[in-house]
């Protein structure tokens, strides 16, 4: 008897299981059956919850990433390599954002709370400091910080490559890659000479 109950409760938990699991592509909210999600013929068939939380993290991080720019970009006496930097960074990140944008509406997915997220984020006293600085010391700064942000995007972007599933996902990640690598190696670069 007590084998017959062990039994019947392994294969609740594995219906369970696996009714958790096709739940688990819903995003980060957790909420089953949203439009356009759970049915082989949603747009969203081909996404993972890998797919949604790197669309939804990297949103808010290439956010950042354009408002450093304009801080920058608004300021004088900036040295004209960092300058040409921030505006590639804009004309780069700013289609990103839009693009990510609207696969979260084409899946049916709410933006989701990032609190909490660091991958090389700013905090507010490192944006209030760039705010701040002027000159060589905002060029150096400004270089510092976005080192740090690009690599907290490559992280990101690594992680979508090795679990994600939808190949438009997994293409803009490689692309992050690619050009956020190069444009470290040009910032690196730059700061050896300010």
């Amino acid at each position: 008897m007590k084998n017959r109950a062990a039994a019947t409760a392994a294969i609740t938990l594995t219906a369970l299981l696996a009714l958790a699991g096709c739940a688990g592509t819903t995003g980060s909210g957790g909420m089953p059956n949203m439009p356009g999600m759970g049915s082989s013929a949603s747009p969203a068939a081909d996404v993972n919850n890998a797919d949604m939380q790197f669309t939804m993290m990297m949103i808010p991080h290439h956010e950042q990433a354009v408002e450093m720019a304009d801080m920058i970009l608004g300021k004088d006496g900036i040295d004209e390599r960092v300058s040409t930097l921030a505006e590639q960074i804009k004309a780069a990140q700013g289609p990103e954002i839009e693009l990510m944008e609207s696969w979260l509406d084409d899946w049916g997915t709410p933006m989701g709370d990032m609190g909490g997220m660091d991958h090389g984020m700013m905090s507010d006293t490192d944006m209030q400091a760039l705010e701040d600085a002027s000159g060589v010391e905002a060029s150096r700064l400004f270089l510092e910080q976005m080192i740090v942000h690009h690599q907290g995007a490559i992280d990101m972007a690594q992680t979508e490559v090795e679990n994600g599933q939808n190949a438009d996902v997994i293409a803009l990640a490689e692309a992050i890659i690619a050009s956020q690598t190069t444009e470290i190696t040009t910032m690196e670069d730059i700061l050896a000479t300010l």
